[in-house]
């Protein structure tokens, strides 16, 4: 059972970074095309950023230029980094297998208030 751990979410300022990690127990990430997923009250989850095995990386317009995707996979997980975070960015942040998703974890929190 692949149990999928996301944190690093918190409250901070428009303007500031956070760091979001995400790991899971069960299974490895190496073979698949991971994303991160957000999602706010009331709205669809969303794409928002994606990584392939081989490191090429793809954004939605919303967060492209501020948001960075990366993966270790000897630390088996996959990192987002937020810089320039703005109000519309507050969300349950997600990440899962893009193709065939496992079970969703809880996610973490990101609030960016002005």
């Amino acid at each position: 059972q692949v149990q999928l751990v996301e944190s690093g979410g918190g409250l901070v300022q428009p303007g500031e970074s956070l760091r979001l990690s995400c790991t899971a127990a069960g299974n490895v990430f190496s073979p698949y095309i991971m994303g991160w997923y957000r999602q706010a009250p009331g709205n669809q989850r969303e794409l928002v950023a994606r990584i392939s095995k081989n490191d090429l990386t793809w954004y939605s317009d919303s967060v492209k230029d501020r948001f960075t995707i990366s993966r270790d996979n000897a630390k088996n997980t996959v990192y987002l980094q937020m810089d320039s975070l703005k109000p519309e960015d507050t969300a349950v942040y997600f990440c899962n297998k893009v193709i065939l998703s496992w079970p969703w974890g809880q996610g973490t929190r990101v609030t960016v208030s002005s």
